[in-house]
């Protein structure tokens, strides 16, 4: 049963580290390039579509982790894991005080209503989300490696 839930667990978090990858360097890019208002609205829709699965995403991995570290708690690779959860730990804070405030902004603007430093602040939340997709890779790494 642990065999089965560590390798759940594990798909579930590189999914996860997969469609934030995305995000940040295809998504991201392939709006940045369109026309200004169609670049602003696309980024109001994913704030909208991601903003609404990602944070049951986040606290589901963690939780997954967290049980796969007190179910394997005697076995080969805990401190991998409990490591793992620390850093999804963190992802998730650094997307709540960071991150998650610029998204409620940006998914509301249109082109009528969206501020004049608009593009600034979608800036500063590449910058916030590519440290957080750095956290993620890690923690999956980690993960990976616990599997050994």
């Amino acid at each position: 049963m642990l065999n089965a839930l560590e390798v759940v667990t594990t798909v579930i978090v590189g999914v996860m580290v997969g469609v934030e990858f995305s995000v940040a360097f295809v998504i991201k890019p392939i709006l940045n390039a369109l026309p200004e208002d169609s670049a602003q609205l696309g980024h109001a829709h994913g704030g909208r579509m991601l903003g609404a699965v990602m944070p049951v995403w986040y606290i589901g991995s963690l939780v997954l982790v967290g049980i796969w570290a007190v179910a394997g708690w005697h076995h080969h690779g805990t401190g991998l894991v409990v490591t793992a959860a620390a850093l999804l730990i963190l992802s998730v804070i650094m997307s709540l005080l960071l991150l998650v405030p610029i998204n409620n902004r940006g998914k509301t603007w249109t082109p009528d209503n969206r501020p004049e430093g608009w593009k600034e602040q979608l800036n500063r939340w590449d910058r916030y989300h590519y440290v957080r997709v750095a956290v993620i890779i890690a923690a999956f790494a980690l993960l990976v490696a616990a599997l050994t």
